[in-house]
C-alpha cells in the first residue's frame, strides 16, 4: 500500500479518464491521494473532487505562480476553505524563481501568511520550491512552524543537500518524484540516501514528471510505485519497506488531525 502524497488530478489533462485514473492507482495499492490547490478558484474544485472519491484528499493554498494579484484577505478565504473536512495541509505554496509569473517579493509576501495560517490550523504546509532554495530556507526558518516535528514537506525535492538539511532540521519531510528514477539524477539518489527513512515521502506530482519506465507519457499516481522502487534500491530495502514506511510517514504527516478525533 502506497500513498501519492501529491497530485494534480483536477487538471485538465484529466478530464476524459479521471475516474479510471483513480481506479488504476486504486488496482496499484494507492490507498490515498492527495491534490494540492494552486489558488481560490482551483481549491474550490479540488475540494468537489474529494467529495466524489473516499480516497482523494486536498490541500488549499496559492501557488507561487498565482500569487501576482495577492489580496490579503485571501488567508480569510482559505481559513473558510481549511475547514473541510478532506482538507489535510496548506499547499501548494511556496517560491518559483524559475517562471517569471508573479515578482519574487509577492511570492514571499503570499507566502508568510500561508504559512502562519497553517500554524495557526495546526496543519502541515506542502512547500513549492523551484530554483528558490536559499530564499525558501530564509522564510520557513523565521515562520512559526520552523523546528516543529511535522511543519511539512517541500514537494518533489531537486535542491542540494545544504537546503535537505536544513529542512530536515526544521521538522520538514522531503517528498520524492519521476526525477528520483532519471539517469541524470545521481545527486539526487545521493540525497536520497542520506534522508533519514521517517522523513521520506513518495509523490508523482501527476501530470508532470513521470518516472521511468513511463516517461514521455501522461504521469498518474500509479506511478508511484516506480518512485517507491527507485527509492528502496537506494536505501537497499524491499520496495515493501518503503511502502510501509512512506505510508507510515504520510499518515504521520497528513492526518494527525484523524488520530487526534478517533
Amino acid at each position: 500500500m502506497l500513498i501519492d502524497t501529491h497530485c494534480h488530478l483536477d487538471f485538465e489533462r484529466f478530464n476524459e479518464d479521471r475516474h479510471a485514473v483513480i481506479e488504476r492507482a486504486l488496482h496499484a495499492g494507492i490507498q490515498r491521494m492527495i491534490v494540492p490547490g494552486i489558488d481560490l478558484k482551483n481549491c474550490t474544485a479540488v475540494l468537489k473532487l474529494t467529495e466524489q472519491y473516499d480516497n482523494v484528499y486536498a490541500a488549499v493554498g496559492v501557488h507561487p505562480n498565482s500569487t501576482a494579484n495577492w489580496q490579503d484577505d485571501w488567508i480569510d478565504e482559505l481559513r473558510q476553505l481549511a475547514t473541510h473536512e478532506k482538507v489535510v495541509a496548506i499547499g501548494e505554496i511556496g517560491l518559483d524563481n524559475y517562471w517569471d509569473k508573479s515578482p519574487q517579493a509577492t511570492q514571499r509576501w503570499a507566502l508568510r501568511p500561508q504559512l502562519k495560517l497553517a500554524a495557526e490550523l495546526n496543519l502541515p504546509v506542502i512547500i513549492h520550491n523551484r530554483e528558490a532554495n536559499e530564499d525558501i530556507i530564509r522564510v520557513l526558518a523565521e515562520s512559526p512552524l520552523a523546528g516543529h516535528e511535522g511543519a511539512g514537506v517541500l514537494h518533489s525535492f531537486s535542491g542540494d543537500w545544504g537546503t535537505a538539511s536544513a529542512a530536515l532540521q526544521m521538522g520538514f519531510y522531503l517528498g520524492f518524484t519521476g526525477p528520483l528514477t532519471y539517469k541524470k539524477s545521481a545527486e539526487l539518489r545521493w540525497i536520497a540516501g542520506k534522508v533519514p527513512d521517517e522523513r521520506i515521502l513518495v509523490e508523482t506530482d501527476a501530470p508532470f514528471l513521470t518516472p521511468e519506465p513511463y516517461r514521455g507519457q501522461r504521469n498518474e499516481p500509479a506511478y508511484v510505485v516506480q518512485v517507491a522502487a527507485q527509492l528502496a534500491e537506494i536505501k537497499n530495502v524491499s520496495t515493501a519497506v518503503i511502502a510501509q514506511q512512506t505510508t507510515e510517514n504520510a499518515m504521520r504527516l497528513f492526518w494527525q488531525r484523524e488520530k487526534q478525533a478517533a
